[in-house]
């Protein structure tokens, strides 16, 4: 049985996840936020304890945020301001196509990333949305069924789609942190997807989880490669010039999906699925903001 495929070891996984967002944190603190009342900062004026401006008073205004101490000096209504406290909104996106899950330590790293990401919005009190992406296909996944364990049933029938995620048919919210879980190994150009992130007021992210099997294969000599979309078998004979070309390949496929993200404001960390979580996200996370320390 795969982790995928086991409840139980899914929840297991939230458990250890609450003790990582407590280390690591999505970068909430990093945008004002518009929204219900929460813990952070917004954009707009409110009632927390935090002073952010005076004006003059107005009829209709709350008598009890008139500045007293200024009026005794200057004769003066004047109102105390202070920073709005909001919930930030969160949507989560799980792309499910099968070459998330082709090794089981990448199966592990994604599913792990997906437990951070509920877990650390969850802990910060955000307005929490995820969604499973394959292709065209999609499925609204609610987090108390995440935390169950029980997803996976939701999303079968999306696997086998070897097309780009169109993320343009989610329903992503106005002004809310997007959270975009992918391997990034599919057809088309980045500026596409990550045009999608960072739309209306967007605040985009991605993570992206990969194995040494696929960055580093080492190949020599025959092989019977599956293609982890369609299922089917190819052979192929791998020698030293056709594995430099895969390397190089496969170098610039990242790096053009990391000047795109450049461009577009985007947070993008690759994730190594054979380091220890906490290690794996803090080393192309923190410094590409997609992540904060606590």
């Amino acid at each position: 049985m795969t982790l995928l495929n086991d409840a139980s070891a899914l929840r297991n996984l939230h458990a250890r996840a609450r003790g990582w967002a407590r280390v690591l944190k999505l970068p909430f603190r990093q945008q004002r936020w518009r929204g219900n009342a929460g813990e952070f900062m917004g954009g707009g004026t409110g009632s927390s304890l935090d002073f952010h401006d005076h004006r003059v008073y107005l009829p209709g205004d709350d008598p009890r945020q008139i500045n007293w101490q200024a009026y005794a000096r200057t004769g003066t209504y004047s109102m105390k301001l202070y920073r709005e406290e909001v919930r930030p909104l969160v949507d989560v996106v799980l792309d499910v196509s099968a070459s998330m899950f082709a090794f089981p330590s990448k199966e592990q790293r994604a599913l792990e990333l997906l437990a951070f990401a509920v877990e650390s919005s969850l802990q910060s009190g955000a307005t929490l949305r995820c969604h499973a992406i394959a292709g065209s296909k999609q499925q609204r996944l609610e987090p108390e069924v995440i935390l169950s364990g029980k997803w996976p049933e939701q999303v079968s029938e999306l696997h086998g789609t070897p097309s780009a995620p169109e993320l343009n048919r989610l329903p992503l919210r106005a002004g809310a942190m997007r959270i975009f879980i992918s391997d990034l190994l599919f057809p088309g150009e980045p500026e596409s997807t990550l045009g999608c992130l960072s739309t209306r007021n967007g605040r985009g992210i991605v993570l992206a989880p990969y194995a040494n099997d696929e960055a580093d294969p080492g190949w020599d000599g025959n092989y019977e490669f599956i293609d982890p979309e369609t299922g089917l078998p190819h052979e192929h004979r791998v020698e030293s010039a056709l594995l430099k070309r895969y390397e190089s390949a496969y170098k610039r496929h990242f790096e053009l999906w990391k000047a795109a993200a450049l461009k577009h404001g985007i947070a993008m960390a690759r994730v190594s699925a054979e380091a220890e979580f906490q290690k794996a996200l803090q080393n192309e996370g923190v410094a590409s903001g997609a992540v904060e320390t606590a």
